[in-house]
């Protein structure tokens, strides 16, 4: 599933081409997704422009403008989930669309932000004012590479809590973004084994987990993310980071810092791979 870093790169990728363009044709190949492509999407869009793009967590958020200042009952915003197997990429007129390029939104200079996505389980939808008032944004919790988001966030919200410390972290509403891959890499960083429960975890060691969040991350957007089965760029490049993983999908081989053979074990419902070596 695409992850924080794989949405980021998407939306840094497409940004140029689809910021302040406006939207001459939308095309629907396929309006059942997850969620149902909404049945005026083609009528919102055709003479629209796109604002500047935003991220929220996972999500894709792309202003919609009108072409008249005054009238702003139409203006809002399309909020994309790539789902498990989603991509949004550039085509340019006269590329023929592939099996699963469900969504095609063509613009006045003749580039195409086309959605490919085998397992339809991603979607787009149309939000209306502000996007923060939406219930999927409301409740999220601060953005991992942001000033909110810290050691001291960690530790309060762990006090009693028995869950391990992995899906702790993978919880939307402690921090957003730290996805099963990128929970993994930062608690090999920061030492910590993944089964210790979250309440159990001091304030320094959080401390040092929340850098290594960041770290993680921040390695993960400029090498494009990680590609590991379908994801591609906006510009449709693989990301590079699965080079630089130092656990995730690594069980039976050896340890970079210590060689001692990576461990398999699942939590939460998700493989969890760790040194018991290097992480206690």
């Amino acid at each position: 599933m695409p992850e924080l870093p794989e949405v980021e790169t998407t939306r840094r990728g497409i940004a140029p081409h689809v910021e302040g363009r406006e939207i001459v044709e939308a095309i629907v190949r396929q309006p059942r997704l997850r969620v149902p492509v909404p049945d005026d999407f083609v009528e919102r869009l055709v003479g629209s422009r796109i604002g500047t793009l935003a991220r929220r967590a996972k999500y894709l958020l792309l202003p919609v403008e009108t072409g008249d200042e005054g009238a702003r009952e139409g203006a809002g915003s399309l909020i994309w989930h790539l789902g498990m197997s989603g991509s949004l990429r550039i085509a340019r007129l006269g590329e023929l669309p592939r099996k699963h390029d469900h969504i095609d939104l063509v613009f006045d200079d003749g580039a195409i932000l086309r959605y490919h996505d085998p397992r339809r389980f991603g979607f787009v939808d149309w939000l209306a004012g502000s996007a923060e008032r939406d219930p999927r944004l409301a409740s999220l919790g601060p953005e991992p590479l942001s000033e909110a988001f810290d050691g001291e966030r960690l530790y309060r919200l762990s006090r009693g809590r028995r869950m391990a410390v992995k899906p702790f972290l993978m919880d939307n509403g402690v921090v957003v973004g730290v996805g099963n891959i990128y929970a993994s890499e930062a608690l090999f960083l920061a030492g910590i084994d993944p089964r210790r429960a979250a309440g159990r975890i001091s304030r320094e060691r959080y401390e040092r987990l929340a850098e290594a969040i960041r770290e993680v991350l921040a390695a993960a957007i400029t090498q494009g993310g990680t590609t590991l089965r379908d994801f591609v760029s906006g510009t449709g490049e693989p990301g590079y980071f699965k080079q630089r993983l130092n656990v995730y999908g690594r069980h039976g081989q050896g340890c970079r810092r210590c060689n001692g053979e990576l461990r398999l074990v699942t939590l939460g419902q998700r493989a969890s791979v760790f040194c018991p070596s290097c992480q206690r």
